[in-house]
């Protein structure tokens, strides 16, 4: 994924074939931050609080129910992917990009989360945790790619 155009009103990547495969993937995973790990306090010392968590729940909810029709909604758009030789070029908006980056936030946390929050790789990779660890990483490199870019911005 390479910035290849930066304006203050449009952001266009080039995408290899591994990457325009790879990005529709990793965004279908979303949401993956299981609800039950946002808590509105670790100390439980809040007035109300399950009536409190369950507002915090509720507005989760509707946050990632809109966030997944946005993300169906950008997959779908063919303005937005232009097919070229070696794969796709991509045009985003810098409110897009951070939208985007809170998107594969919330894959990165949640699989990783999933992955039972591992300081470095898990113990393990098997068929079951594999998956995860692939997402996680991916996730992370759009990230990075989509902030440098954000910083490229003229």
């Amino acid at each position: 994924m390479k910035l290849v155009k930066a304006t203050k009103i449009r952001l266009v990547f080039d995408l290899g074939q591994r990457e325009k495969r790879s990005l529709p993937q990793i965004l279908k995973l979303y949401p993956c931050v299981p609800s039950a790990h946002h808590m509105l306090s670790k100390s439980g010392r809040v007035p109300d609080r399950v009536a409190n968590q369950q507002l915090l729940d509720e507005a989760l909810a509707e946050q990632r129910a809109e966030n997944k029709k946005l993300v169906e909604a950008l997959l779908e758009d063919s303005r937005r992917f232009e097919h070229t030789e070696t794969g796709v070029r991509l045009s985003l908006s810098p409110a897009d990009v951070e939208w985007l980056m809170q998107v594969l936030n919330d894959i990165r946390v949640g699989s990783w989360v999933i992955l039972g929050s591992p300081e470095n790789k898990p113990a393990e990779l098997n068929a079951a945790t594999a998956p995860h660890f692939l997402a996680m990483e991916m996730a992370g490199y759009f990230q990075m790619q989509l902030l440098e870019a954000l910083q490229h911005e003229t």
